[in-house]
């Protein structure tokens, strides 16, 4: 049972903050196999994980993470957080219930690095739209963001702005068209999120969301596995290894291929 508060609080909010959620050992598992992870040119492979930073400011952000090895596999279906998924984009008390992972990455983000505040329920986008209907929440896409390194004043935090999955009208940050290619660490109504290692940022993807500029030395590292409803379909058309769907536990499976493909059997 989710709490009736944190109901209240993501509804009027949009996100929540998980404290010490997220096992140290796990925490820990997750840094060393990064640490190990060779570092790779823009656009280079490793196995089935590719540097795909989304764009030049961002840091290097290494997508479809979960083929990168067993840690980032128990992210899937992590017990202290996937019943908020569950009940915030998982269709809940429907024909189609169930979660689908629309992406899911590694974000390394050094000295100088930062991401513009972008998204907002203004846009109205059905992908990443926060709704709730008749006592359910209807969200098209959740963000699940795990802090795997404490995250401070000068560190880079994610930056949100409260309420703006529900906004009608455009911040007007929004109407500079060169907005996206500018560092941006105080916007009007803002608010830049502290996390301690172990923690997770719950947010609806419709909330206006971005991170501050990293300057303190050393690394911001964070894991970010994007949540959607089991019909949807993944945002940069990576897939799955048979390798790693093959070793998954059956619940795993099912949110990394909720539909499987239907195929003639052979004869």
């Amino acid at each position: 049972m989710i709490p009736e508060l944190d109901d209240y609080l993501f509804d009027l909010r949009g996100f929540l903050i998980l404290k010490n959620t997220v096992d140290p050992e796990l925490v820990a598992a997750l840094n060393k196999a990064l640490d190990e992870f060779p570092e790779l040119p823009y656009l280079g492979w490793h196995g089935n994980v590719q540097r795909f930073d989304n764009n030049g400011h961002a840091g290097v952000e290494l997508q479809n993470i979960v083929e990168a090895g067993e840690p980032f596999e128990r992210l899937i279906d992590y017990s202290s957080y996937i019943p908020y998924l569950r009940h915030y984009c998982g269709e809940e008390d429907s024909y189609v219930a169930g979660l689908y992972i629309d992406e899911c990455f590694a974000s390394i983000r050094r000295s100088g690095g930062y991401f513009p505040i972008h998204s907002g329920g203004h846009y109205g986008t059905v992908r990443n739209q926060f709704r709730y209907v008749n006592g359910k929440f209807r969200c098209g896409q959740v963000n699940m963001l795990l802090a795997l390194t404490d995250i401070g004043p000068g560190d880079g935090g994610t930056m949100i702005i409260p309420g703006s999955h529900k906004s009608n009208v455009s911040h007007p940050v929004f109407n500079d068209p060169d907005y996206y290619d500018k560092q941006m660490d105080h916007v009007e109504g803002a608010l830049e999120v502290h996390m301690r290692a172990g923690d997770v940022l719950l947010f609806v993807d419709a909330l206006s969301h971005g991170a501050s500029s990293r300057t303190n030395p050393g690394e911001r590292r964070a894991v970010i596995y994007r949540y959607g409803v089991s019909w949807g379909n993944t945002r940069h058309g990576y897939r799955y290894s048979d390798e790693l769907l093959a070793r998954l536990t059956p619940a795993r499976r099912k949110i990394l291929q909720p539909i499987p493909p239907r195929v003639p059997v052979s004869q």
